[in-house]
């Protein structure tokens, strides 16, 4: 008999698990749009110019060191990622009510949110409302396993691979007051679906009219359309509208720091005199699980926010990862309407940032599987980032194929 006899089998992740499968894959023409990494034309990861250019200046600094950092981070990354989430003008920054604690990137920021939500959110038996479909496997997961209790609303369109804008409001009317609310800052995943500033002016009315707490994940920002600012607006309306708020921030994506998990969660309060219980409450949490936050992508994030030349190369990094994968969109729709695929492919082209939602069934998406060694998840959803010159043609013949073939 063991102890540990009444331990179940977890449910297998669904990312993790097609990693593994396209890996040993060794067919030739294999495909994987899986992987939620920037890849190059040439299908390779791409180390970003303007980090190795921070990194060549960490390693020739000899005042370098591998010391802990504090508890709340290293404020040349918390304070370069307060102003770039909520803007250098902005008057919750100038009136000194927000607090950021560096965390082991995004996910890390979700589950420190999380777990500090679940001790104090008013009312105590509040829900946490995510999105139908969201983050495959990890905010259901994230929420949950700190004990919240998870619910969804509307958001894709499923017909039209939109946004329901009037499902997904008539849902945060229909929830109780003051629930917590799960939103994309920008470049949906899995969907790509952004709602227009239209729509969130909409999406911020209901919320302000129910009491509901927004808890923003940010994992795409610049990346999503090569402008750091159009993609922090959602963030910066709530804020504007007097919102208190959480906001996950990564920098895995836009700075290309995946393994270095360098990321921040960022509270805004109304009162200034909050801060201090607040900031408390985040750094003994994130004591209590990690000590303290990873140094080297740290440095290198905070080197490039705070040195206004790197700063203006990483938008331009930027800028040519986003049109690169909005490049690999147009190529994708133009390919399918060239084959007269059955079906609209407008939505490849109107969706936006790294991941398509395609509308292929599991089914079809089985048989690009084992047909045509193409990797992608069971819901259809795709990396545009794993599209290049020498694959797109494939993979347009092939999804081409198992449509064509119901």
């Amino acid at each position: 008999m063991s102890y540990f006899d009444s331990v179940p089998q977890a449910p297998a992740d669904g990312i993790l698990k097609l990693s593994v499968m396209s890996k040993a894959d060794t067919n030739s023409k294999k495909v994987d749009l899986g992987v939620g990494a920037y890849r190059t034309d040439e299908g390779k990861p791409w180390v970003l110019p303007v980090v190795r250019k921070a990194e060549q200046r960490m390693a020739q600094d000899p005042a370098a060191n591998h010391e802990y950092l504090t508890v709340g981070g290293l404020p040349a990354l918390t304070n370069g990622a307060q102003t770039l989430i909520f803007g250098g003008d902005s008057a919750a920054l100038k009136e000194k009510r927000v607090y950021t604690i560096q965390t082991i990137s995004g996910t890390g920021a979700n589950m420190v949110g999380a777990v500090f939500l679940k001790q104090f959110k008013r009312p105590d038996d509040a829900a946490v409302y995510i999105s139908k479909p969201t983050w495959v496997g990890n905010h259901r997961s994230i929420f949950q396993t700190a004990g919240h209790e998870v619910r969804e609303y509307r958001y894709c369109d499923y017909q039209t691979l939109g946004l329901d804008i009037d499902g997904m409001l008539a849902d945060l009317r229909a929830a109780p007051r003051a629930q917590i609310v799960v939103l994309h800052a920008c470049a949906h995943n899995p969907t790509g679906i952004d709602p227009t500033p239209a729509q969130w002016a909409q999406i911020a009315d209901v919320m302000q009219e129910r009491g509901h707490f927004p808890f923003f994940d940010c994992a795409y920002q610049g990346f999503a359309t090569g402008d750091v600012d159009r993609d922090a607006f959602a963030i910066r309306l709530f804020v504007d509208r007097g919102f208190e708020l959480l906001v996950a921030e990564s920098f895995a994506k836009n700075m290309g720091l995946y393994g270095e998990r360098t990321g921040c969660l960022h509270a805004v309060v109304a009162d200034p005199a909050r801060v201090a219980a607040v900031s408390s409450q985040l750094n003994r949490l994130s004591r209590a699980t990690i000590s303290t936050a990873a140094a080297y992508g740290a440095k290198v994030a905070g080197t490039v926010l705070q040195d206004p030349e790197l700063y203006g190369e990483w938008q331009q990094n930027m800028g040519e990862m986003s049109g690169r994968i909005m490049e690999m969109r147009r190529a994708l729709r133009q390919r399918l309407e060239k084959l007269q695929t059955p079906g609209d492919w407008s939505h490849v082209t109107s969706q936006i940032g790294m991941f398509s939602f395609t509308g292929l069934s599991a089914a079809q998406v089985q048989r690009l599987r084992e047909e045509f060694h193409m990797y992608l998840t069971d819901d259809g959803r795709i990396s545009v980032a794993g599209l290049n010159s020498g694959n797109v043609d494939y993979v347009a013949m092939a999804i081409d194929a198992v449509v064509r073939a119901g």
